[in-house]
């Protein structure tokens, strides 16, 4: 890499020990250099300084000098800029980011469709260059991730990558935590960071046409998508650059080492927005096993919001960080305030968002406004008609700009889990008081409510000159078509936040951590700690077994499922030869979808009788256990790790030590699911036999009392005087007491198995 002219800038990488480094000229002093004697950037123009807002290792992990920014606002302005840098590398393309797919389309064709795609670009590139190495790290994503994603490139299934793209899977992360950081950095000299993965589902253009051809993945549409990317050279490149290094090392224990090259990869097409200006780069970086935790994304919000005089402008996916949300509370109850105005997104992604992270927004934003004593919050949502139904522009930006004083663009949600669980990167640019730089900031803000008004920048700029403030503008110029139209909340109550903040953890929890949250921490502020009678489950329970009993009672169900139709179906399906068949098969793809097995031994004992429908349930069992042993088995351990995670590192060390009665314990007491369970003892090299008999012993209790509750259904159809209940109560308290036993031995063993799989 080319020597920095001018500055010098310091890095604390979060690297293995949490080592500090320190980034300088040959010559420099060893000692940090202090914030306030950074040069002046080049030029005429000079201003009083406002004061140096980056103090690195307390708000910020590098700070230092930029000669060019570049502002990219959506996917096809973004796409097209990396491909333009990508095909002027030498040496090193690093990627890191919480999805890539290889089906991307980078381009398209106003006739064919898609033109370049990511995976084929990539291989291209490698390809036509001899001494290029393309690196990139993903995040290992739980399974229920996965429905959206690519399959794995290591398998190449889908996309087999070139020799000299090295694909990895970040794993380095708590329970519950994910890598989060979007970056490209390109030989050390220009580095992409915002929003935006090189994934499915992020190309669109300002415009944000509801009937975009281009906005389609494998043949099917999809919303409109709004982000904001930041491309940036010098010092700041190598910056990043370090970061992701930091990333590869941690995940894959390999060590890169820094790009030393003149040669220039900034595309010529690609305009700067602004040139000759100071930075910083913030981290969030969890407290995970030796490294300590990094939380200077969350510190530099509140420093930015501290420091702003006339206005704020927020674009943030989410809302649910009650840090940022007290502190905003906080100016908005000053004499004189600034503006505040948040652009978010007015639907979220799926009905588990709704119920939490929509919750929690709707609670802060119900909370700034009533802080609002002089009416300087706007809360809004990019609006545009004629989307489908249930659709809306996807506001999946992080950005915030302050008095066009500093601009921000990152990866960080102003949510809980991006200021402490996951790992997550934000550049700041800062104007240091400079007319000419605080002119291009303001601008982007002007363009930014420009897009999303249907308006031009001009005419924004106009507006709040003429008006005095953002909001007056938004409402001159917004139109029905398109406008930031105000969010309508929902208040929710005390409860439902409660249970939505699990969703949003500000630090990572261990399982146990967990449990306790969601088992008694919730119920200690309403009542004494001692053991409580669970009167509110018992009232639901007895409310659901009458409302199904008046349901078959009262309804045409009552003619449908009468005892006489119930025991003719179950005898018309055993008397099949493959109904056993059938029914020890179940077991396994029942296992895979989770889907309760005792139900299946309930229809089995129904059918066939307690002993035989016994013996089938746990033929089944076991048959679903072995598949999943060898599934492991075939996987290795680094592949069952990604679904597993490293947080059932306990479960496969219990495995190893203690063989049947490990098994046998977690069968009674899950970890984890029975198939995640059974893929761990494959993975480990446990023997078959071992799996086995824990398997039968530990699923033994569940099975007899599913056999005895399905024998007393099958005597209740045929006549319900012969029911023994006393025997069925019994056989439940029997299972209940060994679950207890065996969950107390779990615990006492708990510090036993530290060590992570190899």
């Amino acid at each position: 890499m080319e020597k920095p002219s001018r500055g010098e800038f310091s890095f604390l990488g979060n690297v293995k020990h949490q080592a500090a480094r320190l980034l300088r000229r040959p010559g420099a002093s060893s000692a940090p250099p202090r914030p306030e004697h950074y040069p002046e950037p080049r030029g005429a123009d000079t201003a009083p300084r406002l004061g140096n807002l980056f103090r690195p290792g307390f708000n910020c992990t590098a700070a230092g000098h930029a000669g060019r920014v570049a502002l990219l606002v959506d996917g096809a302005a973004y796409y097209d800029a990396f491909m333009r840098a990508a095909r002027k590398a030498r040496y090193s393309i690093l990627i890191v980011g919480w999805d890539f797919d290889s089906r991307t389309a980078l381009a398209f064709d106003s006739r064919s469709g898609p033109a370049i795609r990511l995976g084929d670009f990539l291989n291209e590139l490698a390809q036509a260059r001899r001494r290029l190495h393309v690196r990139v790290l993903e995040w290992d994503y739980p399974v229920i991730f996965g429905v959206d994603r690519e399959l794995s490139p290591i398998y190449g299934l889908s996309w087999k990558p070139h020799r000299r793209v090295h694909f990895r899977f970040d794993d380095t992360h708590p329970l519950a935590g994910s890598h989060h950081q979007k970056i490209v950095v390109i030989d050390d000299r220009i580095a992409f960071v915002g929003g935006l993965d090189l994934t499915s589902k992020r190309w669109d253009t300002p415009s944000h046409r509801p009937d975009d051809p281009g906005r389609t993945f494998e043949g099917k549409a999809y919303p409109p998508m709004h982000d904001v990317m930041a491309a940036i050279d010098g010092e700041a490149a190598r910056a990043l650059g370090d970061v992701v290094r930091a990333r590869w090392l941690k995940a894959t224990h390999e060590r890169l080492d820094p790009v030393e090259t003149r040669h220039d990869p900034w595309p010529s097409s690609l305009c700067a927005d602004i040139t000759d200006v100071h930075f910083a780069i913030a981290c969030t970086a969890p407290d995970n096993n030796a490294d300590a935790p990094v939380r200077h994304i969350e510190q530099l919000y509140l420093d930015m919001i501290a420091r702003a005089r006339r206005y704020i402008y927020i674009e943030n996916q989410y809302f649910t960080s009650h840090k940022i949300a007290q502190a905003l509370a906080a100016r908005l109850g000053e004499p004189d305030p600034p503006q505040i105005v948040l652009v978010t997104r007015l639907l979220s992604h799926g009905w588990l968002e709704e119920v939490t992270m929509q919750r929690l927004r709707a609670k802060h934003v119900e909370d700034l406004r009533k802080a609002d004593a002089h009416g300087r919050f706007f809360a809004c949502y990019p609006h545009l008609a004629g989307l489908a139904e249930k659709t809306c522009i996807d506001t999946h930006s992080k950005l915030m700009i302050v008095d066009d004083e500093w601009l921000r663009v990152g990866s960080a949600n102003l949510s809980n889990r991006s200021m402490g669980v996951d790992t997550e990167c934000d550049l700041v640019i800062q104007a240091d008081g400079l007319a000419r730089v605080q002119d291009r900031i303001r601008a982007f803000r002007d363009r930014l409510l420009a897009e999303h008004l249907g308006a031009e920048p001009a005419e924004v700029e106009r507006a709040i000159r003429t008006h005095g403030s953002m909001r007056a503008a938004i409402d001159r110029l917004g139109r029905t078509q398109r406008t930031l139209a105000e969010l309508q909340i929902e208040p929710s109550s005390e409860a439902i936040l409660s249970a939505a903040a699990l969703a949003d953890m500000e630090k990572p929890v261990s399982m146990e951590q967990l449990v306790t949250q969601l088992t008694t921490e919730a119920d200690s502020a309403q009542a004494p700690k001692q053991a409580r009678f669970p009167w509110v489950k018992l009232t639901a329970a007895v409310a659901i077994v009458a409302g199904l009993t008046a349901l078959w009672r009262f309804t045409p169900l009552a003619v449908v499922f009468t005892a006489e139709n119930v025991i003719a179906w179950t005898e018309s399906f055993s008397a099949h030869w493959w109904a056993p068949l059938v029914v020890v098969l179940a077991y396994t793809p029942a296992s895979v979808v989770m889907f309760p097995r005792p139900l299946i031994t309930l229809a089995a004992v129904v059918s066939f009788g307690p002993w035989e429908g016994f013996v089938y349930a746990m033929t089944g069992v076991l048959i679903a256990s072995a598949a999943g042993f060898y599934a492991g088995r075939s996987f290795g351990r680094d592949t069952v790790r990604r679904i597993a995670g490293r947080r059932l590192n306990r479960l496969s060390q219990a495995l190893q030590r203690r063989g049947v009665l490990a098994v046998t314990a977690v069968r009674l007491v899950p970890l984890a699911p029975f198939i995640v369970e059974s893929m761990v003892a494959g993975a480990i090299h446990l023997r078959l036999w071992q799996l086995s008999v824990g398997t039968f012993f530990g699923m033994l209790p569940g099975a007899l009392t599913a056999t005895v509750l399905g024998d007393a259904l099958e005597s209740a159809l045929h006549d319900p005087a012969r029911v023994n209940w006393w025997w069925v109560a019994g056989a439940m308290c029997a299972v209940v007491a060994a679950s207890t036993a065996v969950a107390r031995w779990l615990h006492r063993q708990g510090g036993e198995a530290q060590a992570p799989v190899q």
